[in-house]
């Protein structure tokens, strides 16, 4: 629970950072030439727009909070890869479902959800599978420096 923490604090300025980005990429996609930062569905219903900007951020902020502790996961050599990325998968998506809908990043729909978990689930399979290719290759690097030093 300490590294949990520990590591979670260190991802809460990462989520808010890339909470950033993605504001500006959104602004840069569908903004025409204008600052998007929170959606005008978020504003009416916090009320105010430094209030929505200000709770968007923690969001954000608590999103990388949850990556960041979460990642303890993967440590757990006694899991299976799938049993690390099933309990991965679920409590990111636990913890990005309901901020995506309460800052409205989704719309408010069943198509709005499906769109959304797909997006997610597209992002999060792209991202796992860029690690393990990863990840494999340098334990095959690894491997073969063991082997080349036992060799010897």
């Amino acid at each position: 629970m300490k590294e949990f923490f520990k590591r979670g604090l260190l991802g809460f300025p990462i989520g808010i950072a890339i909470g950033q980005v993605f504001t500006i990429v959104i602004s840069l996609i569908i903004g025409n030439g204008h600052y998007l930062m929170i959606t005008p569905e978020f504003l009416n219903y916090v009320g105010s727009e430094i209030g929505a900007v200000i709770l968007q951020t923690i969001l954000c902020g608590f999103i990388g909070f949850m990556f960041s502790g979460s990642s303890i996961i993967w440590e757990k050599s006694e899991w299976s890869i799938a049993k690390q990325t099933a309990t991965y998968f679920i409590i990111t998506s636990l913890t990005m479902l309901p901020i995506a809908y309460l800052a409205n990043w989704m719309e408010h729909s069943f198509k709005g959800f499906i769109e959304f978990m797909l997006v997610f689930v597209i992002i999060f399979l792209a991202l796992w599978l860029v690690q393990y290719i990863f990840w494999r290759k340098r334990i095959e690097e690894i491997n073969s420096k063991v082997k080349n030093f036992s060799d010897n």
